[in-house]
């Protein structure tokens, strides 16, 4: 006879206690704070390039992603294709993208290639010309690219999010349009090159197979002629968001709406940060949270929907994503707010809360296993002004967050008050059933 699969799991092994790895710093002449970290695991090594990169102004969006796109596109000795093969020989690449805060460089290459990678990297920073012929078929090929994300709900809706919860702060519009990337010129993208791709307050992260010693020397003898001083501007922080009725974005035609709330959050070296990750997982963060169970298990309204937990230097919130069946737009939106309302009044209960702390801490482990993901967490710390001791001791902070501290975290940030809603759907379908829910604002 068959025996019957087994109807409990066992229980998870400790975490292992994560071997840290040892860091190396140096600030060169010129401003550019150098971090090297030496991850023998395979004979590569990863760079990340941080350059502190907000701007405000009608032209500074565009622009910038417009150099983003063309930042490798030759120098006064190199074009484009120059340029990969020569990083073709050293097994290598470069990328850049940006966003409302920063410039991003990431690069990797044989571990023997590093002087080669970083030689490359310099002569882009110091010699970038924008050829323009390149920038002409580049900012045609963005121009389609916007086009095309302009005609996805996930991007309407996620413009619409952004307008209702920032209002006037420059987070609200993080994409440009089209026609606006159309119009820049090879000019303008070499005079915001020479004003804002600077070494001042930026950050070069060395991860891989090679002394960290090494790293440096080579990271100040490619860089050094590499100048300017922080020209990125402060932002303010994020303010609160005006609570309102539902935004309800029309798009005729469709099958699916779009469902998307917005809520603030705290950064992460706020002390109720640890307590908040954990109730935000229980909620909506993984595939075993509550709202999963509820919209996709037992209703079945949507494939996977979502809550994640963002960082801006200017602020952080909580996002909640939902992609419904049109006849099902009411329903499910009662739903999710349902669940926003019930983490802090059927409170998280034990189980909930070690299955969501497994998860944290395994992912957090598992976010910096490979050389990549090492340096992009240091990356991304550096941004939010921590560190690697940080990132530990945070690992340390999410087993010691205690029931009550989780459940008073659920209660105070996870709210339906507090949300900012954005439905992108039919509005000559969804309108009046979503008006039963409570006040609906077209827009």
């Amino acid at each position: 006879m068959t025996q019957p699969y087994p109807t409990t799991l066992p229980d998870l092994e400790e975490p292992r206690k994560p071997k840290r790895p040892s860091v190396s710093e140096r600030i060169l002449d010129n401003g550019l704070r150098v971090i090297a970290v030496r991850r023998p695991s395979v004979p590569l090594v990863e760079i990340r390039l941080r350059v502190p990169f907000a701007g405000t102004g009608k032209t500074y969006l565009p622009r910038s992603f417009m150099l983003s796109e063309t930042l490798l596109s030759g120098t006064s000795t190199m074009s484009s294709v120059d340029i990969a093969a020569e990083l073709q020989t050293v097994g290598g690449g470069l990328s850049v993208s940006t966003d409302p805060d920063r410039l991003m460089v990431g690069g990797n290459s044989l571990a023997s290639g590093l002087s080669k990678l970083l030689e490359l990297l310099g002569g882009v920073l110091t010699d970038a010309t924008y050829p323009a012929k390149e920038v002409s078929a580049e900012r045609d090929r963005l121009g389609d690219r916007l086009e095309m994300a302009n005609s996805q709900p996930s991007q309407v809706a996620r413009k619409a999010l952004q307008r209702r919860y920032f209002g006037d702060h420059p987070y609200a519009i993080q994409v440009p349009e089209p026609d606006e990337v159309r119009s820049i010129g090879s000019a303008a993208l070499r005079k915001l090159h020479d004003t804002r791709v600077v070494p001042e307050a930026g950050t070069l992260v060395i991860v891989g197979d090679t002394a960290p010693g090494r790293a440096l020397d080579a990271a100040q003898k490619a860089l050094s002629d590499w100048t300017g001083t922080a020209n990125a501007a402060a932002l303010k922080p994020v303010p609160a968001p005006e609570m309102g009725p539902v935004f309800l974005v029309d798009r005729p035609g469709s099958v699916q709406s779009s469902l998307r709330l917005a809520l603030p959050a705290v950064g992460r070296s706020h002390p109720d940060y640890p307590a908040l990750q954990l109730a935000n997982l229980v909620f909506g963060g993984y595939f075993s949270s509550r709202l999963v169970e509820n919209i996709r298990e037992d209703k079945g309204y949507t494939y996977s929907p979502h809550a994640v937990l963002s960082h801006s230097v200017a602020g952080s919130m909580i996002s909640v994503d939902a992609d419904v069946a049109t006849e099902v737009t009411a329903p499910a939106l009662l739903e999710v707010n349902y669940e926003l309302g019930r983490i802090g009044a059927v409170p998280i209960t034990a189980a909930e809360l070690e299955q969501a702390r497994q998860y944290a801490v395994g992912t957090q482990a598992l976010s910096v296993a490979s050389q990549s993901g090492l340096a992009g967490t240091i990356s991304a710390l550096v941004g939010a002004g921590l560190d690697l001791e940080w990132f530990y001791q945070h690992a340390v902070n999410l087993q010691a967050t205690t029931l009550d501290e989780v459940r008073a975290a659920a209660l105070k940030y996870l709210r339906p008050s507090a949300a900012v809603t954005v439905v992108v759907g039919e509005a000559s379908t969804v309108a009046e059933p979503l008006a039963a829910l409570g006040a609906v604002e077209r827009g």
